[in-house]
């Protein structure tokens, strides 16, 4: 069969304890990996790199950090904007302020600081849950938008409030060209999602899991409830806050609150939804629907011509774009990532029928 774990003998506990313990998925990433690395940069052109491939990149951060909280350790949250926008402030002030800082510290940093605040809000829901830590999340997102509007300290005095971010530069090598650009948040994302990915496979991970299923239960069998939603909160922040300093300074080129709105946070619980609840590979494909939809829908439109006007288009592409998340939750609630692994679930019995 063409894929199968048939035949995959496991000798040691490191072997049965693999992230990819079929052979064709663990060579499948690898693959992948070299490819987005070595290749993509160097045949992409830079409307793909810039415009298509690096937003995807940094939302599928972003999603995963949404992902950690929400669909791993079941506390909804709507403030993922804002613990973004934490996390760009934090960067452009310590890498403008603190020259001498190499850029990875400065947004590994970054996004402690982002991590810091969403464990402070975190610690409401140690006492409310359900609807109610939403709300609280929700409150979190116009306070923090409240803040970087009025402490002119954030904005590095600007009068416009929109502070422009300096090329990053590494051993001397400036990160300033596409290619460059989209290299350093490839590697950020796969780093950081291996980490995420060995993170919900450990006792951490199985917490925040007991957490989501049933709180009342985890508590009676010894799960330390308290410690599992923080961590959650924290560790949701910190991604959040990476993608943030990215999204400033390899996709933007400045940082401006309007970046990191409600939209912002609807449009990641989005990418939660659609890509698959509880699962990294979701994140992925939720980041990477949502941004290729748009662009889908233009080109589709342009075979029209000009029959349809701009503002028809604008309100066409809202009303597919709900109609699709309508239809996710109705037709497959696990999203884009249970579709896949439906279809590897066939290969696996491929070419017998059953």
């Amino acid at each position: 069969m063409f894929h199968s774990d048939a035949g995959a003998l496991k000798t040691s506990y490191g072997e049965e304890q693999a992230i990819f313990p079929v052979a064709l998925d663990r060579w499948s990433v690898v693959a992948l990996v070299a490819a987005g690395a070595l290749v993509v940069p160097f045949v992409a052109g830079p409307y793909w790199l810039g415009s298509i491939l690096l937003p995807c990149l940094i939302l599928s951060l972003a999603a995963i950090g949404l992902n950690i909280l929400t669909g791993y350790a079941g506390q909804l949250s709507l403030g993922s904007g804002a613990f973004m926008a934490v996390g760009a402030y934090a960067a452009v002030n310590l890498v403008i302020r603190l020259p001498w800082l190499p850029f990875p510290v400065s947004f590994v940093l970054a996004g402690m600081v982002a991590g810091a605040v969403g464990l402070a809000f975190g610690l409401l829901s140690l006492r409310i849950r359900g609807f109610y830590v939403a709300v609280a999340t929700l409150a979190a997102q116009f306070f923090i938008e409240w803040i970087c509007t009025h402490i002119p300290w954030l904005v590095l005095n600007t009068p416009s409030g929109v502070v422009s971010t300096p090329t990053l530069f590494l051993f001397g090598f400036g990160f300033s060209s596409v290619p460059s650009r989209y290299l350093v948040a490839f590697v950020t994302v796969v780093a950081l999602a291996v980490v995420a990915k060995n993170l919900i496979r450990s006792s951490a991970g199985r917490a925040l899991m007991a957490v989501r299923d049933h709180e009342t239960a985890a508590e009676l069998t010894g799960v330390d409830t308290t410690r599992a939603k923080l961590t959650a909160f924290a560790v949701s922040g910190f991604y959040c806050g990476v993608a943030g300093a990215l999204w400033a300074f390899l996709y933007l080129g400045n940082v401006e609150i309007e970046a990191f709105s409600l939209h912002r946070s609807f449009q990641i619980l989005f990418m939660v939804i659609i890509g698959g609840l509880g699962s990294i590979l979701g994140s992925f494909l939720g980041a990477a629907f949502i941004v290729l939809l748009p662009v889908a829908i233009a080109n589709a439109a342009s075979l029209f011509g000009e029959a349809l006007k701009p503002d028809v288009l604008a309100n066409l592409e809202l009303m597919i774009f709900g109609a699709l998340i309508v239809a996710f939750l109705i037709i497959e609630p696990n999203g884009l990532a249970r579709l896949a692994v439906k279809a590897k679930d066939r290969l696996r019995r491929w070419p017998l029928p059953y």
